[in-house]
């Protein structure tokens, strides 16, 4: 892992998965405000259905846990979001991967979503419904990123203001301070989302595979696949020396399933005992 002391204010290469989020949530606000110019009403639908609903979600529209972070209706608000996508994102892609930020990115966006969506239904339950609002932007996947830079590289420094030096972990801290404070407000929803995105990213630095979840589905498929394999081979076995049993000859199996030589088995003997 390299180690890290300081940074200048310099964005990194616009590459790998940096550039596809960047590119896919630049798109995204694009075609919104295209269709805002040509048909207002039409945004509104579109808004509607890919923006986070927490009472939606629950009735059914899951793909809002994710289409919300596509969702861009200011042009300063997404400009910030994109270059800090672009600068997070770029650091924390060199010194990891394109592949395990692209993890990270999309398990801090799911996790800021699902945390409104819980908090939004406690606050049903306990009596004390919290605003009906609609989540957009990735300002918790953002959270996310500015949180696995602190926990990995805690003692980075960074530019604040473009005059205090400030390191990551105590801007980290700043960000949590401020999103607990917001908590108290009616921004409670949006709060609480930052702080799941900043939980997630935690969770995944922790417990995620070290070559990409991808790679760990592809080994645990392919893992049940031949366990499968191997247990019908068990079971063919199995039918076979019965009925081998039945003509008056006897077949051994090993453990696998596998047809054990005799012929073989005699001779491991003979060298055994000479």
């Amino acid at each position: 892992m390299p180690r890290i002391g300081s940074t200048q204010f310099a964005f990194p290469e616009f590459t790998g998965a940096t550039r596809r989020i960047v590119l896919w949530n630049l798109v995204a606000f694009f075609l919104l405000w295209l269709a805002v110019a040509a048909k207002p009403d039409l945004a509104n639908e579109l808004g509607a259905i890919a923006a986070l609903r927490p009472d939606m979600v629950m009735a059914g529209h899951v793909w809002q846990l994710l289409t919300y972070s596509l969702v861009h209706p200011s042009l300063l608000g997404t400009l910030f979001e994109l270059l800090s996508i672009w600068f997070l994102g770029g650091l924390l892609q060199s010194l990891h991967g394109s592949r395990w930020l692209m993890n990270l990115y999309l398990v801090s966006v799911v996790g800021a979503s699902i945390t409104a969506v819980l908090v939004f239904e406690a606050g049903m339950l306990a009596g004390m419904p919290p605003p009906m609002i609609s989540l957009y932007g990735c300002l918790g996947a953002i959270f996310g990123l500015i949180t696995a830079i602190a926990v990995l590289h805690g003692d980075l420094q960074f530019q604040l203001f473009f005059v205090i030096g400030i390191k990551a972990k105590y801007l980290a801290i700043i960000y949590t301070l401020i999103a607990l404070a917001q908590t108290f407000t009616e921004q409670k929803v949006y709060a609480f989302a930052q702080l799941g995105g900043g939980l997630a990213a935690i969770l995944f630095i922790k417990f995620a595979p070290q070559r990409g979840v991808g790679f760990a589905f592809s080994e645990g498929w392919y893992g049940l696949r031949n366990r499968y394999f191997r247990w019908k081979r068990r079971r063919a076995a199995s039918k076979f020396q019965v009925y081998m049993k039945k003509q008056g000859r006897t077949v051994r199996f090993d453990g696998q399933g596998r047809l054990i030589d005799e012929d073989d088995v005699k001779h491991d003997d003979r060298k055994r005992w000479n």
